[in-house]
């Protein structure tokens, strides 16, 4: 596969209503998408990087500083085999996980369209639908809370997740377990404890939940593993997770039962596998986070949770909860009954529209291969 052009767009995309967490309140999403030219076809993947470096260090501004100053012009001309050569490429760069990601998966989603699969099945996958959860931000009060939940339920949605922060947490998590007895229930405090806290995050063990995903620091893998010796409700990990190694060691310790892949967290669909592989050989479920994406990152998650370690319904939900209008069709849309219907077309299994693309696209580079570049990588 001789990689001929690379695309960096930057989009504006507003979300429907704003959404918060612990670390602060997102109304506008500053989307980054790949484009990869590939022997004449063309493969997208996203950016999961927030505005800020609040749920890492990445941003939307320095995944594209890296891209342009790095990656791209590292990787225009190449000739690869496989999307999954392409980690091997870029392991001189240190950090900056989800701007790699933006780029393999994209080629990942070429490499599907050239062999004439679906992603899912390159990827490995098994599943023909996927089960959905949705994850819910901080409300105002515990009864519009609990009003939300309500209707994410009445549309079908397996799991719900509840954003948690200090001050807004047991009496919320309280409401809601009192109104919903038997479901699905679990937390995302994305950092906001310390192990100090650990009486007060007890108390959440009466609520029988299916986890308490990231409570301390993002990078606090032991802090983690002395709060689980704790605690009854397991413990899922998020920020801490960016590679297999560090899984290992999450495991290893005991800090984690469960643990969250986020494709841009661990920097794209081959890293994703290799996490998943070493979870499974634990027997440590795991699930796919979200963060906020448009539909081709959406796609990409659909693509990677099919595969046989993912038991646990995801935070892939449909477009409509978040954009008026989505960058794909057909949109994602969640059965009655929480699910996904994975599609069965090449590549991602979704059509991408260039045109509305082009109409949300603030700033975009281009990069092609010269003859010369080519015939030097072949």
């Amino acid at each position: 596969m001789k990689i001929e052009k690379i695309t960096l767009r930057e989009l504006r995309m507003r979300l429907k209503t704003p959404f918060e967490t612990s670390f602060g309140v997102t109304q506008e999403r500053r989307i980054l998408l790949v484009e990869m030219a590939v022997d004449g076809v063309s493969g997208w993947g996203e950016i999961t990087s927030m505005e800020s470096p609040l749920f890492n260090s990445e941003t939307t501004d320095t995944a594209w500083h890296v891209i342009s100053d790095y990656v791209a012009p590292m990787l225009i001309g190449k000739q690869v085999q496989t999307a999954s050569e392409l980690p091997a490429l870029l392991t001189g760069f240190r950090g900056h996980e989800m701007a790699k990601a933006g780029v393999e998966n994209a080629l990942w989603d070429a490499e599907a369209q050239q062999k004439g699969v679906p992603l899912h099945i390159l990827l490995g996958g098994t599943r023909q639908e996927i089960s959905c959860g949705v994850s819910l931000g901080i409300r105002e009060t515990p009864e519009r809370l609990v009003s939300k939940v309500k209707e994410e339920l009445d549309s079908g949605y397996q799991r719900i997740k509840l954003k948690i922060k200090p001050g807004k947490d047991i009496e919320f998590v309280a409401a809601v377990r009192e109104q919903f007895p038997g479901i699905l229930l679990s937390v995302d405090a994305n950092s906001a404890y310390e192990l100090k806290d650990v009486s007060h995050l007890e108390k959440l063990d009466e609520f029988q939940l299916l986890m308490m995903e990231q409570p301390l620091q993002w990078d606090e893998i032991r802090g983690h593993a002395k709060l689980q010796a704790q605690i009854r409700t397991p413990i899922c990990l998020d920020e801490c997770i960016t590679n297999a190694r560090h899984a290992e060691t999450a495991i290893e310790l005991d800090a984690c039962r469960i643990i969250n892949i986020k494709l841009g967290r661990v920097g794209g669909h081959t890293s994703a596998r290799q996490v998943h592989d070493v979870c499974r050989k634990h027997g440590i479920p795991v699930w796919c986070g979200g963060m906020l994406e448009s539909g081709i990152g959406r796609a990409h998650n659909i693509a990677m949770s099919t595969q046989p370690g993912f038991t646990l319904p995801g935070d892939v939900s449909a477009s409509q909860r978040y954009w008026h209008e989505d960058v794909i069709e057909p949109e994602v849309e969640v059965s009655r009954k929480g699910t996904i219907r994975v599609p069965q077309t090449p590549g991602l299994g979704f059509a991408v529209k260039r045109d509305f693309i082009e109409s949300l696209t603030s700033r975009s580079r281009h990069w092609t291969a010269t003859p010369s570049m080519v015939n030097a990588t072949s």
